[in-house]
This record gives structure tokens, C-alpha cells and sequence, in this order.
């Protein structure tokens, strides 16, 4: 059998390259074609949302694997929100009208559905929903949103596999004393805040910040700014893989994130989290609703028993 696999895959986001990794590895059974930004060797370019994508015509390719194969999977992500970029919704629901066209499955596998600040991002995002033959959802807010459209087609609520994917580390008695920072290239005041209320509490003694963007000049700033401004010893790790994020958290017992994964990294190795969300009901605003829901003793089994439910659903419809 033989799926595209789409998503925000080649923009350098740990995250989404995780994501990738994530299907590539647990379901062998599949011959990928994966839909890349920036298409590597054997990737696809994405179907045209513009003039300039149009007019390269390196989507005709995709569109005759897209018609050889058995159909679409959208893998994983914060896909159908246009709270980053009003852009998105479109991008994403011209993939799925591609595959809907031709009559091909569209499976809609671990997404993070909305929020929306535009009518328009939520009627696109509620039109690809319709033309799913499958849909799981990672965390309980999607699943309200999705399940508020009212669609013929059962909603399954799982969560972010790539918590599946994070190795465990060996316990480090110096990590106690550590706080793990994880910003991102728009942090501002409200980390900054979030920090300094952690650290007036005595407990910790360094604080190390984790850049999962190191190429970005605005995370290298905001870094600086932190390390100039704490109190306590500090430190700086570039991470460009998940191998990278999963050692960086080990190194620490807390865990201050303005980024998604970092999150999920942190509860699959058991550490403490505390998120900043950038605004209102967004996917880490979701996070941290799911940590107040939910108990921690028990928390890493019940959210692994969650992807297990999402994977098991996806491979008995590929």
C-alpha cells in the first residue's frame, strides 16, 4: 500500500521532522511518499497555494504519485489553525482537496485543530475535516471543536505520537537543581515572568535554555537576554534533533516551554512542566489544560495508552 504523507515537514521545526519520523518508523507496512516544503531526495513537493508554486510545476509529480497511490494522510501537527499564520488553512486544505478530487482516502491522523481568528481559516479548516475518512485528535480541545461542527464521520482523541518516539534517559542527581527553558524566535515578557517566579522560589541553582531554532537570531537574542538577566549560573544547547531535545530535558527537573514538543518530551521522560501558552486556547494552552485535568501519578501511562489508541485506528484503515 501506498500513502502521501503531508505535513509541515522541511521547515527545519524539530517537532514536525519528529512527526515524520514517527510514521516512517511505525508503520513499515506503508511505502511513503512524503510532501515536503523543501523536497529531499525521493520527497514531493506540495500542491500549489500561489502563483510562484503553481507556475514551478514540481507539484505535477506530486499529483501522479497522489493518483498511483492508495491516498493521503495529514501526519500530525497543529495543521488547521490560523493563529501562526492566516496562510495555513488554505495551504493545508488544498492538500486535502487534491486527494478528495481524485477519490482518494484522506486520513486525518493525531491533529491539532484550531484555533481560528478568521471565519474564513474555520471554514476551510471544517471543509477538510468533512472530506476525511478518518480523524484522531490530540488533546480534548480539538476534539470539542470537531465534534462542535457536528460530522457524520467519528472524531478519536488520541495524542502527540511523538511521545512514542522519546527514549528514556538515565537519572542525573545534579538535574534537581536545573530548570530546562525552551523558548521561541516570538518570546517575550511572558516567559521572562514565568521565569523569574519559578526562580524566586530558591530551588533552583542554573538554569539551562534549550534552542530547538539555533539558527534563528531572534532565539539567540531572547537567550542572551535571559542569561544577562538571571541571577543564577546559565547555559545554552543547540538541539536539532529529538535525540538532542530528549538529552537536553534530562538535564534538568523542571521544564519552562513556549514550545509544543518540548512539553511532550518533558512529560515522556516524567519531569515537571510548566507552559506558557502564546495566546489563548492554542495548542500549549491545550497542554496545560491537560495537566491540570489530568493526575500525574498515572499521566505517562494513560497519555501513551492515548497514542496506542490513535496508532492502532490509523493502521487498521492503511
Amino acid at each position: 500500500m501506498t500513502y502521501l504523507l503531508v505535513g509541515n515537514y522541511g521547515v527545519g521545526n524539530i517537532g514536525d521532522e519528529a512527526l515524520r519520523e514517527y510514521f516512517l518508523q511505525r508503520f513499515p507496512q506503508v511505502t511513503w511518499r512524503v510532501v515536503s516544503a523543501h523536497p529531499q531526495k525521493d520527497e514531493f513537493q506540495r500542491f500549489p497555494c500561489g502563483v510562484r508554486s503553481f507556475i514551478s510545476f514540481g507539484w505535477m509529480k506530486t499529483l501522479r504519485e497522489l493518483k498511483k497511490s492508495d491516498g493521503m494522510v495529514l501526519g500530525g501537527g497543529s495543521l488547521f489553525t490560523d493563529v501562526e499564520s492566516r496562510r495555513a488553512c488554505l495551504l493545508w486544505w488544498v492538500q486535502v482537496f487534491f486527494a478528495w478530487a481524485l477519490r482518494k482516502k484522506v486520513m486525518l491522523a493525531f491533529q491539532g485543530i484550531g484555533p481560528f481568528r478568521t471565519a474564513m481559516g474555520e471554514r476551510l479548516a471544517r471543509s477538510a475535516v468533512r472530506k476525511a475518512d478518518f480523524i484522531s485528535v490530540r488533546d480534548p480541545q480539538s476534539l470539542e471543536r470537531v465534534q462542535s461542527w457536528k460530522l457524520k464521520s467519528d472524531v478519536l482523541e488520541s495524542f502527540d505520537p511523538v511521545f512514542a518516539l522519546v527514549d528514556q534517559q538515565e537519572m542525573d542527581l545534579a538535574a534537581e537543581k536545573v530548570l530546562i527553558v525552551i523558548p521561541r524566535e516570538n518570546s517575550g515578557e511572558p516567559l521572562l515572568s514565568a521565569l523569574h517566579k519559578i526562580l524566586q522560589s530558591g530551588r533552583f541553582t542554573r538554569v539551562h535554555i534549550l534552542l530547538l531554532q539555533p539558527d534563528s537570531l531572534s532565539e539567540q537574542k531572547f537567550s542572551k537576554s535571559v542569561q544577562d538577566d538571571v541571577q543564577v549560573e546559565s547555559s545554552v544547547s543547540e538541539v536539532r534533533t529529538l535525540h538532542d531535545l530528549s538529552s537536553g530535558v534530562a538535564q534538568g527537573s523542571l521544564v519552562l516551554t513556549q514550545r509544543f514538543h518540548g512539553g511532550v518530551v518533558a512529560l515522556a521522560l516524567g519531569k515537571e512542566l510548566d507552559v506558557v501558552p502564546q495566546e489563548k486556547h492554542d495548542k500549549l494552552d491545550a497542554l496545560s489544560a491537560l495537566l491540570h485535568s489530568t493526575p500525574a501519578h498515572g499521566r505517562k501511562e494513560r497519555l501513551q495508552a492515548l497514542v496506542q489508541k490513535g496508532e492502532d485506528a490509523l493502521r487498521s484503515l492503511l
